[in-house]
């Protein structure tokens, strides 16, 4: 029976690249995948690709294919990746120049295009946006990006068409190892059981080190060997749909029943419904075996037709978050603190402060539960070493700057011995959704060769 091995490469966009290399080195690979993508990620790269039409992909896309390509060329591992992030016109380019120059050949290299509906957002300012009150006319002038979530359809595409490398926008996470399997296998979209699987398998592979004991670790309870080397996870499926997770042999990091059910429900919602543009995948009747040390399998992933519509990420300006700190330590550090506090209150009132949003959080103290939970948890006026945290939303740069500048203030004008005072403004791309019909979106592949 036909059986091909997937690794995970990445997990978040900044992610290491030593256990890419471990997995592609050591793991005996068919497809490494890099997935680099968040929610407002890609809204960031799009701003980047206004002040710069060359660029918009993934930052540490160089870094990585520095590493990457010769790997790929000599083991002939496939790599699957969305970090083309807003540009995988520019990222092909870039990876193509960088083949040339270490005397690469033989590549094909493919971006999946059609995931960017910026150009036609005006089509779609009647529909409702899903976090918001409204629709998305009351954002229109805020609006940087919009992307819409694809599927596997496009890299099944590329590979069916030869390509070494697929670089992709904003596709589904698990769409990375869909396109894979589908075109090795030839599994069929009609088909939702096998669909429901492979997305199953590209849900576990997605993270990365999560499902390698990263998440899972929490010392005495939960302990994880040799965490400093977390080894990434890689799939062996076979061609009726199972799979077995594994990692590479010495890396640190766990692979149980544990870990593997961790990641399996990390940030689906429901278990019988996780829903992705190529299909709705049910978990429920999942068994998971230990067959080994650090090798599970994984059985019983079925799925549902695909969605009729499609999730669009919108990336807007939302204004500013200012943010100061400052320190302070010894045997009165909260009643400092709590000091310093007042007194940025009252300097706020006495400036004219605006702003849209404020919190006062003590690190260490309430930061994480507030006063609430954590004044039961702990006796504040015993704690010795205090950070004031004052974090606000504000519509312009100016209202921010006054604020920060306040905190600032308290190094000289006190309370007693604040120190380490930090202020920082950055503006704000928040991100909401909308769906849209599948039928508007049309994906096209666009190769390079070498």
């Amino acid at each position: 029976m036909k059986k091909i091995r997937i690794g995970s490469g990445a997990g978040y966009g900044g992610d290491r690249v030593e256990p890419a290399i471990e997995v592609m080195e050591k793991g005996n690979l068919d497809y490494v995948i890099f997935e680099t993508l968040a929610e407002r990620t890609i809204a960031i790269a799009q701003q980047e690709k206004l002040n710069n039409p060359d660029k918009g992909y993934n930052g540490l896309l160089e870094y990585r294919m520095e590493k990457v390509l010769p790997l790929a060329a000599e083991k002939g591992i496939k790599v699957i990746t969305n970090m083309g992030a807003a540009n995988p016109l520019a990222a092909i380019k870039v990876i193509k120049e960088m083949a040339i120059e270490k005397n690469i050949k033989g590549l094909k290299i493919a971006a999946v295009i059609g995931d960017d509906i910026y150009d036609s957002i005006d089509d779609y300012m009647d529909y409702d946006i899903l976090e918001l009150e409204g629709n998305l006319s009351t954002i229109k002038d805020n609006i940087v990006s919009a992307n819409v979530y694809t599927g596997a359809e496009g890299i099944a595409e590329a590979l069916k068409n030869g390509a070494n490398i697929v670089v992709t926008g904003r596709c589904s996470d698990p769409a990375l190892v869909v396109g894979p399997l589908v075109y090795e296998f030839g599994w069929d979209y009609s088909n939702i059981s096998e669909i429901g699987n492979a997305i199953m398998v590209g849900h576990l592979l997605e993270c990365g080190g999560q499902i390698t004991g990263g998440y899972f670790a929490d010392p005495k309870f939960k302990d994880v060997p040799e965490p400093w080397k977390l080894g990434f996870p890689i799939a062996e499926i076979s061609e009726n749909g199972d799979v077995e997770i594994s990692k590479v042999d010495g890396s640190g990091g766990i692979i149980n029943r544990h870990t593997v059910t961790e990641q399996l429900l990390y940030e689906i919602h429901n278990p019988s419904e996780y829903i992705t543009p190529d299909g709705i995948a049910d978990y429920t009747n999942v068994v998971l075996e230990e067959v080994k040390e650090n090798v599970v399998s994984v059985k019983g992933g079925t799925g549902k037709e695909r969605p009729a519509t499609l999730k669009a990420s919108i990336g807007y300006k939302d204004g500013f978050i200012a943010e100061g700190e400052i320190s302070y330590g010894g045997t009165t550090a909260y009643s400092r603190a709590e000091l310093a506090k007042e007194i940025v209150e009252k300097r706020l009132e006495i400036i004219g402060a605006t702003f849209d949003e404020i919190r006062f959080d003590f690190i260490g103290c309430n930061s994480l539960y507030k006063d609430s939970i954590s004044s039961s948890m702990n006796d504040f006026n015993n704690v010795k070493d205090v950070r004031l945290r004052v974090a606000a939303r504000t519509k312009t740069k100016k209202e921010a700057q006054a604020i920060v500048n306040e905190v600032e203030t308290l190094y000289t004008n006190g309370p007693a011995a604040g120190g380490g005072a930090t202020k920082n403004i950055k503006a704000i791309v928040a991100v909401c959704s909308i769906f849209v019909p599948r039928e508007n979106i049309k994906t096209t592949v666009v190769y390079e060769e070498v």
